[in-house]
């Protein structure tokens, strides 16, 4: 058995490019380049991603996990609620038409 979550969020969830933007990179006095070189991967990756138009991969949470010594979950936590998040914006006209099972 199951609670249903009623609450519905107002406000989209943190997206990880914003979090490394205004969080991070200030914190550890990171440029673009500065990034982009110490995760190994092109400035326009990084550049993409701090501008929220790329979504983080699998791949890049590795890459920032072992950079700031935290865990790949916490990167694709945050990427995962914004997709819900988009997800759910994108079909809530259709989903008033799914009826919920009843156990027996």
């Amino acid at each position: 058995m199951s609670i249903p979550n009623t609450m519905q969020r107002r406000v989209r969830p943190t997206h990880p490019g914003e979090m490394l933007r205004e969080d991070f990179m200030p914190d550890y006095g990171l440029t673009v380049a500065g990034l982009a070189r110490a995760l190994g991967v092109s400035r326009q990756s990084v550049n993409e991603l701090l501008r929220e138009r790329r979504a983080l991969s699998p791949q890049m949470a590795l890459r920032l996990a072992r950079l700031f010594g935290n865990t790949p979950e916490f990167w694709l936590n945050a990427q995962r609620a914004v997709d819900l998040w988009d997800a759910a914006r994108t079909i809530k006209t259709s989903m008033h038409r799914i009826r919920p099972l009843q156990s027996a």
